[in-house]
């Protein structure tokens, strides 16, 4: 969501040691960006935070639906790369090179490495984006704190956000996560495990349980919050973004072990959501700060999201009446927001077995295209193949692969609040 993309920029660039207390995820919709936009580039708003995220977000969800974005739109995403293989979140002069005042953003080149993966194989020049591929994922391991996890911007302390959309440009990249040891000697599930709330005990609080905190607060608390907990509960379950729904379905419970693991923790996980999405049938956020607004808003990113966490945990049944409110409420929003938001609509109907071209009275597919240059032609060669007929890890992003490589392998491509 390049809403709170922005609101997380502009709060790494404010304090990069911040803790969770930071930016609430009801900020203003965007307007029409007064900065011109460069040709390629998805969305028309300014691109100042959201630039690279939401370009790649928008490859994702055509690759999910087996379409091709133009040579142009990848140009595009491949130039904004740093020659030490980092993303900042939009370089307006990609001629510039990137320097010590570069704001590099572990989000923009996690999500990034992810969708030049997905697109490689039908780009003009596939050998350079395998190699900016490559680039992004060692720049991603030079960064990597040393309890194992990923800050926003590097330098920071670990956030639970971070960490997993850094341990799904891994696992897109042929790379276990669990052998991605810091200096500490710590892997990214030793990162997440420290977000994780127990299903019991005098730390639960507020229905609590179950959830992962985005970062501990000031006093070391951990406090439930829901786009953590989405992001947090796909890492530990080893599922990609185009995750589908686990079999057999089976209702989320909340179990403490006497040795936590990431995959039990995300379970509970997603039994902090589906408690969530059964009070209003979807999530809400406080209004922002100075807001004349006193009543919580309807958080249509965060409940996208976690449809598909629930999707990929089993728990379909819990995630449906969430689905329908966003198929019945969640136009205006994403017109508003643009290509990150069409996406994470899209990774929702696919996650639920819904045709993405008939969300609603939408066809989010149309909607996401036009908000960019026309995707290439199908490429009939391979009709009789069929999209998932590509090699190396593409097809992961057609499929909706949910293999365990350690403890899980996996992603969600959500908003970067706070």
């Amino acid at each position: 969501m390049s809403v709170r993309r922005a609101a997380a920029a502009l709060a790494a660039g404010a304090v990069l040691s911040t803790t969770a207390a930071g930016v609430a995820a009801a900020a203003p919709s965007p307007t029409p960006s007064p900065v011109k936009i460069p040709a390629g580039l998805y969305g028309t708003t300014d691109p100042t935070y959201d630039g690279v995220w939401r370009q790649s977000m928008a490859f994702l969800a055509q690759r999910g639906s087996g379409i091709q974005p133009a040579d142009q739109a990848v140009d595009w995403l491949l130039g904004q790369q740093c020659a030490n293989g980092a993303f900042a979140s939009y370089r307006p002069d990609p001629a510039k090179a990137c320097d010590a005042r570069t704001m590099l953003d572990s989000n923009a080149t996690a999500v990034a490495v992810q969708a030049l993966i997905a697109v490689k194989r039908q780009s003009a020049d596939p050998a350079r984006t395998e190699k900016a591929a490559k680039a992004g994922a060692d720049w991603l391991k030079s960064v990597q704190n040393k309890d194992g996890g990923w800050s926003y911007v590097p330098g920071g302390p670990s956030d639970a956000n971070s960490t997993s959309i850094v341990v799904g440009s891994f696992a897109s990249a042929g790379v276990r996560p669990g052998t991605v040891t810091s200096a500490g000697g710590k892997t990214p599930y030793d990162a997440l495990l420290t977000f994780a709330l127990p299903c019991t005990g005098p730390t639960v609080k507020d229905g609590g349980a179950g959830a992962f905190a985005y970062q501990p607060d000031k006093t070391g608390k951990l406090l439930a919050n829901a786009d953590a907990t989405a992001a947090a509960t796909l890492a530990g379950l080893g599922k990609g973004i185009t995750a589908r729904g686990a079999q057999p379905e089976q209702p989320p419970v909340c179990t403490d072990l006497p040795r936590p693991t990431a995959e039990r923790a995300a379970l509970n996980g997603a039994s902090y959501l589906a408690a969530q999405l059964a009070r209003t049938g979807h999530l809400n956020v406080p209004p922002m700060p100075g807001s004349t607004e006193t009543a919580e808003l309807p958080d249509y990113g965060n409940t996208a999201d976690a449809v598909v966490a629930l999707a990929a945990a089993g728990a379909k049944k819990e995630a449906t009446g969430a689905l329908t409110w966003l198929e019945n409420n969640s136009a205006t929003w994403a017109k508003t927001s643009g290509p990150a938001a069409y996406a994470q609509l899209v990774f929702a109907a696919h996650a639920m077995d819904t045709d993405p071209r008939s969300f609603g009275k939408a066809d989010l597919l149309e909607q996401l295209n036009a908000t960019g240059p026309a995707p290439k032609a199908p490429d009939n060669s391979q009709a009789s193949a069929g999209a998932d007929d590509e090699s190396g890890f593409d097809v992961w992003w057609i499929i909706g692969i949910g293999m365990v490589v350690g403890v899980g392998i996996g992603f969600l491509l959500s908003g970067r609040k706070k």
